[in-house]
């Protein structure tokens, strides 16, 4: 027979990872999208990413690793993993193959063109977020696994802040996903599944790594995840803010990411 605690533990990373549906369900309770709702929300996202890269993922990360190896050789571990995180989904951009160079979309002779060249980055984008967000989750599923097996009232409290993390990582999917196919079920997938990871990285973490797992892979992991979700950001989801909307809008959004962000590690710091 399976634990209690073990069932518990789990139910509570599979409820913090799921929430990206959450996040996907409120983006589409607007019966009629426009583009000023689709930098908002871009920039909502890009604001959320790049503020607990820089002031949750790199932090821990760099605490993690500086635990491991000392202060000044754990801090040059946690800035080489970030930039490896960039590196690996630079490297990724290059090999997915693309369509379309958003810098010449003004050289596109006609309009249906312009809407076929957009769709391509869009859908590429979503599922980049996508690729990015199940990383994050995969290593953020084994904490929130591992702490509420040890303790459970802690365990509820990681659930909840990661939860309310992860509903405008949602959004960041499942939005541009929706623009690029028009298609609400297959953008409400997309964004399940990069939640699922949560759960899966539990339970990967629980069987075959608990043995392996330390302070210094969690470290290297969580900056290299840091580095991903920075390189989205600024690669993909502002960029396409302003080029869909108003270019105050996408920084409005942006602010409004980072604020809903810093709010959620105060409540639950």
């Amino acid at each position: 027979m399976i634990p209690k605690d073990f069932l518990f533990a789990f139910g509570l990373t599979l409820f913090a990872g799921l929430s990206t549906g959450i996040g996907s369900i409120m983006a589409f309770m607007s019966k009629k999208f426009n583009p000023k709702f689709l930098a908002g929300a871009l920039g909502f996202s890009a604001g959320v990413m790049i503020y607990v890269s820089f002031v949750e993922i790199f932090f821990k990360a760099k605490i993690s690793l500086m635990e491991s190896y000392g202060d000044k050789i754990g801090y040059i571990y946690t800035v080489l993993a970030f930039f490896g995180g960039i590196a690996i989904i630079a490297i990724i951009d290059k090999l997915v193959p693309s369509y379309e160079n958003p810098h010449e979309l003004t050289h596109v002779k006609t309009e249906l063109e312009k809407d076929e060249l957009k769709n391509k980055k869009l859908m590429r984008m979503g599922l980049f977020s996508a690729l990015a967000i199940g990383i994050h989750n995969f290593p953020e599923g084994l904490a929130t696994f591992m702490g509420a097996l040890q303790d459970p009232t802690m365990g509820v409290s990681i659930a909840i802040a990661v939860a309310i993390h992860n509903i405008p990582e949602g959004i960041a999917v499942s939005v541009p996903i929706y623009y690029a196919t028009k298609n609400r079920k297959k953008a409400f997938v997309h964004s399940f599944l990069s939640g699922l990871s949560e759960p899966v990285g539990a339970i990967i973490g629980y069987f075959l790594l608990i043995n392996i797992f330390s302070d210094a892979l969690f470290g290297v992991i969580f900056a290299g995840v840091a580095g991903i979700m920075v390189y989205i950001s600024l690669d993909e989801l502002l960029p396409t803010a302003e080029e869909f909307g108003e270019h105050h809008i996408g920084i409005y959004g942006l602010i409004a990411g980072m604020a809903v962000m810093a709010i959620s590690l105060l409540l639950f710091a």
